[in-house]
């Protein structure tokens, strides 16, 4: 497989609704980041949505860096998948933008090969990555299991054997990573300029369609010149 040296974006699609949502995105991205020696940077979605804003504003700043960044990883987590991620997964194959599914919920809820729904399986240049965190978790802990609670408290000997899983599930996001960049684009090269002109209307962002189709215009040369597309 080919080394890749140059560092890559990565669009991470997550709930943050909870405190358990923000410490395992944060934990995760840098869990990425330090497994890859830094070749993957994740944007995590607490860190770019600002709560203060309107809605329609969160959505298009996220629709924005989705298609800024180089590859997407999508949390795919619960018995019914977050309705956003999905709507986020989808744009991503518009935009034919590599993509790594996650999921560390030991629940099967899917209808086809794939424990979710089946409309969101099958799509090209994806990759899974199927994980039972509390079986990582189970096994990070194993050496532990007989200390006395108060010792496994004051020890924070169970944020440690969640760490060893997040590592764990880092390191299989790492390797599905460089397997989805080895991938070959789909999107035809002479329909290159008109799909990302579409993608820059489409979602009826609010900005001027001048300024819109220049960003666009950007972040295509720019997948262009990494060999994304």
């Amino acid at each position: 497989m080919k080394k890749h040296k140059s560092s890559c974006s990565v669009y991470f699609a997550s709930e943050l609704f909870t405190l358990k949502h923000l410490i395992g995105n944060a934990w995760l991205a840098e869990a990425i980041y330090e497994k890859s020696h830094g070749r993957y940077r994740c944007r995590l979605p607490q860190d770019i949505e600002l709560r203060s804003a309107t809605p329609r504003s969160i959505r298009d700043q996220d629709i924005r860096a989705l298609l800024a960044c180089d590859l997407g990883l999508f949390c795919f987590d619960g018995h019914e998948l977050d309705a956003g991620t999905v709507v986020e997964f989808m744009f991503a194959k518009f935009a034919d933008i590599p993509a790594v599914i996650l999921r560390t919920d030991l629940r099967a809820a899917g209808d086809g090969s794939d424990p979710w729904n089946l409309m969101a399986s099958y799509y090209p240049r994806t990759v899974n990555v199927v994980i039972n965190s509390l079986d990582a978790y189970k096994t990070g802990s194993a050496r532990r299991r007989r200390l006395d609670e108060v010792v496994r408290l004051a020890g924070q000997h169970s944020s440690a054997a969640a760490q060893v899983a997040s590592e764990q599930i880092a390191s299989a996001c790492v390797r599905a990573l460089d397997r989805v960049r080895e991938i070959k684009p789909i999107m035809p090269k002479f329909l290159r300029e008109e799909i990302y002109t579409w993608l820059a209307i489409m979602p009826g962002l609010r900005d001027k369609q001048k300024v819109l189709r220049r960003e666009f215009e950007k972040i295509l040369e720019r997948k262009v010149d990494k060999d994304l597309l």
